[in-house]
């Protein structure tokens, strides 16, 4: 492994659009992503309809030129603490990559960017099997979500449209 260097994704670079492409196409293809590769509309189409969004951002990690993480972001709004908020929306590091604190690296990026945007917190959903990101999430900090004990922790749930 060679110098690990995370950055800011410059939407407009054609180098850091393949390297969100193609990682984001890697997870996809992981079991843990769905297992199956992205469809050609979302290729085509993804980059720009992130640069279009002024709340989205997105953190890259390269292991020299070789592009092997990716977080994507999303800001929103905390109403409790009249704040935003920023979601974590998709985590990759390349498999012969994992086990390396790539993960790591990219959160503190992603938590840099947060700070600077004023947000309360930082979110994200993970799958319930899914243990070695849970514990990777965990050693930074994360934890289940909730108000009262009685009432349990957060569910993440959704409606596909």
């Amino acid at each position: 492994m060679g110098q690990i260097e995370v950055c800011l994704a410059d939407y407009a670079d054609p180098a850091h659009r393949e390297a969100l492409l193609t990682l984001l196409d890697a997870y996809a293809r992981d079991p843990a992503g769905g297992g199956a590769p992205l469809p050609e509309f979302v290729r085509q189409n993804l980059v720009n309809e992130l640069a279009r969004r002024p709340t989205a951002f997105s953190v890259l990690a390269f292991d020299g030129v070789k592009a092997v993480g990716l977080i994507n972001c999303f800001e929103g709004f905390s109403t409790f603490a009249c704040k935003p908020l920023v979601n974590v929306h998709d985590v990759v590091v390349l498999e012969s990559h994992r086990g390396q604190r790539i993960t790591q690296r990219m959160l503190a990026k992603v938590e840099e960017l947060a700070r600077q945007r004023g947000a309360c917190k930082l979110t994200l959903e993970v799958l319930s099997g899914n243990a070695r990101a849970l514990q990777a999430y965990e050693r930074e900090g994360f934890a289940g979500y909730q108000l009262d004990p009685n009432f349990g922790t957060a569910t993440f749930m959704h409606k596909k449209l």
